[in-house]
């Protein structure tokens, strides 16, 4: 199915090669919305009928994918203690076991990562990661498991809680709350959560992922700088097909610097340990030790107590919806060739079904999130560059996805990727902050809206984000609140 709603009576200059291609089977009209099969509130696309399949897409989600999915792994498993001796050999595991073990945790959870863009939310979808320092301390109420003595209350607490925010996302997707939300969010409230997540991403360079390995971050960041934003080697790569082959690549030249180089030249961090293989599948396993299956459903207790934290972490992920919008938007306007809607309704409920499915098969501590700006950024770059860069935003979000669950499933590339996984951080988390900066600039239209964006970056910064969403609401009403107020009146009378 296609559908073209942009207005026929505009006349559209057709881009070199439009729909000359091969792939995808399905093509959309000039200036429509990619082919999909509809169901429901939701729009499937298959690679290869619907999208082509962006082999730059996929070589950075061999990389990026990877890191994120097993620092994701290991945040869970140090939570569930298994980064204990003792709670591993309880479970009847060696070290390297319960290594392989906990990666079926990252597989499903990339199997999940899919489902946004299989069903047609335009985003690259993450963590919840600004709730994750208070899920932590939230699950903390609950002491380490210990499963020689059958403790497991903080696994139990975990699985109580994702299922309560999947709870979350389901009413504020199928009742339109969600979709209302961000509509009415005003514009300088939007610029600053767009600010405050580059802020936030410059502080985590800074202050975590630079002391760990300076030299190693400071050259991959610097690199991804030069081969996305730098205007003279844009410039000359217009003129040369190697520059060009290697501007298209994004981020993917750094990360290719981290793994291979760093750790010989530089020598910041250890050089990997290859296993070879396929990723082992340890279901029965998880399903037994850390499910609903193998435990029993949490006491009701356990499902109470989650009902605040779940709240706070909906508002949190609240404002990746406000930013995945805007950065959706950003891209598209130099696009006319294509339509791609964000639709905060159906995004809430891909995120319901995300968190409903890891809370029941594999709770995953840093829980399932809207977006992850930095993985979307990297995407949108390169789509804005035009049609011969990228065909359909679609090639580059369901490919990003689709091969993050390939490579997750390759062994030497996680082993080979694993002690790499804080620099890869640093270099999405440094791309964040530069496009972020500037998505976020060009927002504010007015001098109070970059003054009052600026405020909720640094309340951001400092603070949790739902106290940094309320102060920014606070200073938009006292600033500009009054003006909309006169405006009613003035249309009223």
């Amino acid at each position: 199915m296609s559908e073209n709603p942009k207005n026929t009576q505009v006349t559209l200059e057709k881009p070199e090669g439009f729909n000359e291609g091969k792939f995808p089977l399905m093509k959309r009209e000039l200036g429509g919305v990619q082919p999909y099969i509809p169901l429901g509130p939701f729009h499937l696309r298959i690679p290869l009928i619907h999208h082509r399949w962006s082999w730059t897409e996929c070589a950075a989600a061999m990389f990026l994918g990877v890191a994120c999915l097993g620092a994701g792994t290991a945040t869970t498993m140090s939570t569930f203690g298994l980064d204990e001796a003792a709670n591993i050999a309880a479970l009847g595991l060696t070290e390297n076991g319960a290594f392989l073990m906990s990666l079926t945790f990252g597989i499903l959870n990339a199997i999940c990562y899919y489902l946004p863009s299989l069903l047609g939310d335009p985003v690259v979808p993450g963590w919840i990661t600004p709730a994750l320092p208070l899920t932590l301390n939230y699950l903390s109420a609950w002491a380490l498991p210990d499963y020689a003595a059958g403790n497991v209350d903080r696994i139990y607490a975990m699985i109580a809680l994702q299922m309560m925010v999947a709870l979350f996302f389901l009413v504020m997707g199928a009742t339109g709350i969600g979709r209302a939300l961000v509509n009415i969010v005003p514009n300088a409230i939007k610029a600053g959560i767009v600010l405050g997540a580059g802020v936030t991403a410059a502080i985590n360079v800074f202050s975590a992922r630079m002391p760990a390995a300076p030299i190693t971050v400071c050259i991959a960041v610097l690199m991804s700088y030069f081969f996305l934003f730098n205007p003279t080697f844009a410039r000359a790569a217009k003129k040369n097909k190697w520059m060009n082959l290697i501007r298209n690549q994004g981020v993917v030249p750094a990360q290719v610097f981290a793994i291979v180089l760093a750790p010989f030249l530089i020598r910041e961090i250890a050089v990997p340990q290859i296993q070879w293989g396929i990723t082992p599948f340890s279901i029965g396993f998880v399903l037994e030790h850390f499910t609903i299956f193998g435990l029993g459903l949490p006491a009701a207790s356990f499902y109470v107590s989650a009902i605040p934290m779940a709240f706070t972490v909906y508002i949190i992920a609240f404002s990746d919806f406000v930013l995945a919008k805007e950065l959706v938007n950003e891209a598209t306007a130099v696009r006319p060739d294509e339509t791609v809607i964000f639709d905060a309704g159906r995004s809430n409920l891909v995120s319901f079904l995300r968190n409903g499915i890891m809370s029941v098969f594999a709770p995953w501590v840093p829980m399932c999130g809207p977006l992850w700006a930095s993985g979307l950024l990297t995407i949108t770059e390169r789509y804005k560059r035009g049609y011969s860069t990228m065909n359909s935003y679609w090639d580059g979000v369901c490919t990003f996805r689709a091969a993050t669950v390939i490579a997750v499933l390759i062994l030497p590339l996680v082993t080979l990727i694993r002690p790499a996984f804080a620099i890869f951080f640093g270099i999405t988390m440094g791309v964040q902050a530069f496009a972020c900066g500037n998505v976020g600039m060009r927002m504010c239209t007015t001098a109070n809206e970059r003054g009052i964006a600026c405020v909720m970056a640094g309340a951001l910064a400092y603070y949790t984000p739902g106290w940094a969403l309320l102060i920014g609401i606070v200073v938009w009403a006292v600033v500009e609140g009054s003006e909309l107020f006169l405006g009613s009146k003035e249309a009223a009378a």
